[in-house]
């Protein structure tokens, strides 16, 4: 056989081979219908172009993997699955191969090609704000199968036959990553579109997208977007993300609430986090924190960012600051000059500060009680020996790694084994050669083998599974003590540390004996 371009193309002939009775059936009504029709009946041909052979690439996310499939035969067309959603994402094309099936031995990667794709399309989504809208195409059967809201909206009993449908309050974005997963089973997501993925997921009832978004939030979780995530996830109510909101916030306190996203919460947010009693800040970064927020609502509302109109938006969450619990010179310098206090209000808490009869106030007076900070201490004992265990600028260091997230607030250091002496300590905290956190303290030692902790300016976030190295430099001229018998594995409560020496230590510091005794940590 030769086709349009002249070239020899192979062919295979079946013949269809009916049995006795069949065309003995087949002859008769032939002979009753046509009296000069042959009893014999002609075999069937049916001629089938050999397709050429390509191997398929591997469809699915690393979150659904499945099996390779084996080699199937293709036609001369080189278009992929991925290409053609490639193209449908961008281009609503539609499949110009006539036999399209056949290049793809799932019934997913057929699915795959319909995504977002005008072929067969039997409903339109008109979806994001007016002004900023897509239309999307869809098949009725795929999103039903994918969706019971589809489901409803398609095949229920109160379904609405229309051809388009106006979503307006998911962004184009997001429907197409949930639409994405419906038909191929991919879960695309991004810091961008998280969010607003999480959202459509959620109002579609399509759960195991929605977990992915909340697992794709935690790992992705720090200070800077914790109030804003916290804020969200009570939106989405989901309490495993608020819960490691509030781990984050608490911890880190002084960090989210200086960081952006703080100023883009809602004020029932702001609230709960103004009346948190395990907050681990200074109550003079609190009261800046709100007065920012304060000035970010009057934009919202489109007002004047006055002292009187700061004041007019935080209303009675300006009572949740506990201005009382200020250093005097915070207040002093601070909130008593900022103009959102009274004078009356300014007056009773200088009054509240100094004199002998206190005045009543609206303001809490009572001291945040913060986190308690934990302690990992690697060795069971420590000594000392004469011309031992001197600094002079070495490096001493460890690694470690934890099986939950913890926050690292500081090092406990030994201290001077010749009586009361002062150090000079510079640590660190690294992770795969990236530097996390460091300070340069001095603290005194008053000459026994107790530790003394050296704290970093901010608590370090520690993600699991992973080795991060501790490091300290000390400069002092006295002896010190030094840890023996260490441990390569420790428990502290439900956090369990595992150690192992570090190259960057170069005096003396491993997992069996040395320095950086104790790790402190909020958990």
């Amino acid at each position: 056989m030769v086709d349009a371009k002249g070239r020899n193309m192979k062919c295979l002939t079946f013949f269809l081979m009916l049995p006795d009775s069949v065309k003995s059936k087949s002859s008769k009504s032939s002979k009753k219908g046509n009296a000069s029709g042959s009893s014999k009946l002609p075999p069937v041909c049916y001629e089938i172009i050999t397709l050429r052979s390509k191997k398929k690439k591997k469809m699915s996310a690393e979150i659904f993997p499945t099996k390779k499939p084996a080699s199937t035969t293709t036609t001369t067309s080189s278009t992929t699955v991925q290409e053609y959603q490639q193209q449908n994402l961008n281009n609503n094309n539609t499949i110009q191969n006539c036999n399209w099936q056949g290049l793809y031995s799932t019934i997913r990667e057929r699915n795959s090609v319909m995504f977002n794709n005008e072929l067969m399309a039997d409903v339109h989504f008109v979806v994001g704000q007016p002004g900023r809208t897509q239309r999307l195409p869809g098949h009725r059967y795929v999103l039903a199968v994918g969706s019971s809201v589809f489901h409803a909206m398609f095949y229920g009993e109160l379904a609405e036959n229309k051809d388009e449908i106006h979503i307006p309050d998911v962004e184009p974005a997001a429907f197409l990553a949930m639409l994405k997963y419906i038909y191929c089973d991919e879960i695309d997501l991004t810091a961008d579109t998280v969010l607003a993925t999480l959202y459509a997921a959620k109002k579609y009832i399509v759960p195991h997208l929605a977990r992915a978004c909340v697992n794709f939030l935690e790992t992705s979780l720090s200070a800077k977007n914790a109030c804003v995530l916290l804020s969200q996830s009570c939106l989405f109510e989901e309490p495993e993300l608020t819960q490691r909101c509030w781990e984050v916030i608490d911890a880190q306190a002084e960090l989210a609430l200086r960081s952006e996203g703080f100023c883009d919460i809602d004020s029932q947010t702001l609230e709960s986090i103004l009346q948190r009693e395990t907050l681990n800040a200074k109550e003079i970064v609190v009261f800046e924190a709100a007065l920012s927020w304060a000035e970010a609502e009057c934009q919202r509302q489109e007002l004047t960012s006055s002292t009187d109109n700061k004041r007019k938006v935080l209303g009675k969450a300006m009572y949740l600051i506990r201005i009382p619990t200020m250093a005097l010179d915070d207040f002093a310098n601070g909130a008593a000059q900022s103009g959102v206090l009274t004078l009356n209000e300014t007056n009773d808490i200088f009054l509240w500060y100094t004199a002998a009869k206190k005045p009543e106030l609206k303001f809490a007076s009572q001291s945040r009680k913060g986190l308690t900070p934990q302690r990992c201490h690697r060795f069971q004992s420590c000594a000392y020996r004469s011309n031992q265990w001197r600094y002079r600028g070495r490096c001493d260091s460890i690694q470690f790694a934890v099986d939950k997230r913890v926050f690292i607030a500081g090092f406990g250091l030994y201290g001077s084994s010749c009586g009361s002496a002062e150090y000079s300590a510079k640590i660190e905290l690294k992770r795969q050669g990236v530097l996390l956190g460091q300070n340069l303290n001095k603290y005194f030692s008053d000459g026994s083998s107790n530790t003394f902790p050296v704290w970093f300016e901010y608590p370090v976030q520690i993600e699991p599974d992973t080795f991060y190295t501790a490091s300290v430099v000390l400069d002092g001229n006295e002896l010190s003590y030094f840890g023996q018998e260490g441990m390569t594995e420790v428990q502290c409560g439900k956090v369990t540390f595992q150690f192992q020496c570090s190259s960057d230590s170069t005096n003396g510091t491993g997992v069996q004996g040395g320095q950086i005794p104790e790790l402190i940590f909020y958990a």
